[in-house]
């Protein structure tokens, strides 16, 4: 018996956010109340690159562009037509742009001035994975530029400015460094008309 709540106009919410932003764990604790699927779109992307071409997430830069174009060719595809998904990627947000049917989220990590507290999400990386800070680091750092060189190059004409979590690209922008973890499911389902 399906047990999934229906929200009208609604068939996929996308959950984007830079490394550690807490898009993760947004998504998942959406899929529990909502009873929908979570897709965690970045792990099945590396583990079909690992298994291929045997690259780390932070080696963005040697992966062929192909890779990155098939994997989002897929992502369009769920998002034309899947149906009670939560879709969690970076780029879900920025696929989804003129697609109906689609609530699209942004998570943030910024002060009240808009600057990104990368040493928070570096911290929540290294308790969330519990690996060293060096590593986690490099992951926040190192990955972060790779993927902003490559998306940049393949889909903003080399544009230096453009960023996936720009607000223009959600529907709800929720700023992880001044709610925890209960306030922003709360202000993502009151946004979705779930109470």
């Amino acid at each position: 018996m399906d047990t999934s709540i229906d929200i009208p106009n609604i068939r996929i919410i996308t959950v984007s956010g830079r490394i550690a932003s807490g898009s993760t764990t947004l998504a998942h604790k959406l899929s529990l109340v909502l009873g929908w699927r979570h897709i965690e779109g970045g792990e099945v992307f590396w583990e079909a690159v690992r298994t291929k071409l045997g690259l780390s997430e932070k080696e963005t830069d040697k992966r062929p562009d192909g890779e990155d174009e098939d994997f989002d060719s897929s992502l369009k595809r769920i998002l034309q037509d899947g149906k009670h998904i939560i879709l969690e990627t970076k780029l879900a947000g920025f696929n989804a742009q003129g697609i109906d049917g689609i609530f699209k989220i942004g998570v943030v990590c910024e002060d009240q001035n808009g600057n990104d507290q990368t040493e928070i999400r570096i911290d929540r990386l290294v308790n969330r994975e519990k690996i060293s800070v060096e590593k986690a680091k490099e992951e926040v750092l190192e990955r972060e530029n790779n993927d902003l060189d490559k998306w940049r190059r393949l889909y903003a004409a080399g544009d230096q400015n453009w960023v996936y979590w720009d607000k223009k690209y959600y529907d709800l922008v929720i700023n992880t460094y001044s709610h925890n973890e209960e306030e922003t499911l709360r202000m993502a389902l009151s946004r979705l008309g779930i109470d």
